[in-house]
């Protein structure tokens, strides 16, 4: 087995932990009493939440079996795999940047809270969310560095 191959095992791996993060992640952060059964919420807000969770779970065994299914084209499956995920992170972000506009937020009050930054640089406190899919896209770009190579 050669190098290639490794490279291509790395990449299913990473791309394995990042699918899991935004498809199997959000059933856990997101279908509980700080989202879906959240009492707070409007009823049509907890119906899209579910669905958000829904589709990223179907999504995301797609996108597992791109990664893992084996025969031809493997190479492309797991650019393939890459760009769905690419897609869920850059939608994130760009629902970040557009708050000003729909005047969403990052937390809510009853919600997972912000937590005490260890090296207070840039902010005291960091985002649950924003640095849980900082984390994941480095995964998922080191993960298109490997195929690549």
């Amino acid at each position: 087995m050669g190098i290639a191959f490794y490279h291509l095992l790395l990449a299913r791996i990473l791309f394995t932990l990042t699918t899991a993060g935004w498809a199997f992640g959000s059933v856990i952060a997101d279908f509980n009493k700080t989202h879906a059964t959240n009492q707070r919420w409007t009823p049509h807000a907890r119906f899209h939440v579910v669905w958000q969770i829904c589709s990223y779970v179907g999504f995301g065994l797609l996108a597992l079996a791109l990664i893992w299914w084996p025969g031809p084209l493997a190479t492309e499956r797991l650019y393939l795999a890459a760009l769905v995920g690419g897609i869920v992170y850059a939608a994130f972000f760009i629902a970040i940047f557009a708050m000003p506009v729909h005047g969403g937020a990052t937390t809510d009050t009853n919600g997972y809270k912000p937590f005490p930054a260890p090296v207070p640089l840039f902010t005291k406190k960091w985002d649950v969310n924003i640095s849980v899919f900082c984390t994941q896209l480095v995964l998922l770009a080191a993960g298109v560095v490997a195929v690549g190579h």
